[in-house]
């Protein structure tokens, strides 16, 4: 089973087990979020949200706090300056443990899976 979840402002597909970097969070690292805005539910029965699917939700775990690289942007206007800046984006990291239809249907991370056993102690 797999869903589209929206976190902020931006849409993700997910499954159990997927490690997902998104915008940053306030939550602190090692703490768990819940993930109410899911637009679609994929799987046997496919549930399409009007917006949201209700009653579905994703349960996530914060694995950490990071800058990304560094990109560079070099403005120059000929005779005139050269301006060098840089710009490192903040994220969250996300391990998706837990998917939930709101019918009852519910799929885990497989704890023999790599992501598991790195992430999850």
């Amino acid at each position: 089973m797999y869903g589209v979840v929206e976190i902020s402002g931006h849409q993700y597909k997910v499954q159990a087990g997927d490690v997902l970097d998104v915008e940053k969070l306030t939550n602190e690292a090692g703490s768990s979020v819940e993930l109410d805005k899911v637009l679609f539910i994929g799987g046997d029965k496919p549930l399409v949200g009007l917006p949201t699917v209700s009653g579905a939700k994703i349960t996530a775990k914060i694995i950490k706090h990071e800058k990304s690289r560094k990109i560079i942007a070099f403005k120059r206007k000929p005779g005139m300056y050269q301006k060098k800046m840089g710009h490192r984006q903040q994220y969250t990291a996300l391990l998706i443990t837990e998917i939930n239809d709101g019918n009852g249907n519910v799929a885990k991370i497989d704890a023999g899976s790599t992501a598991a056993k790195k992430y999850l102690k």
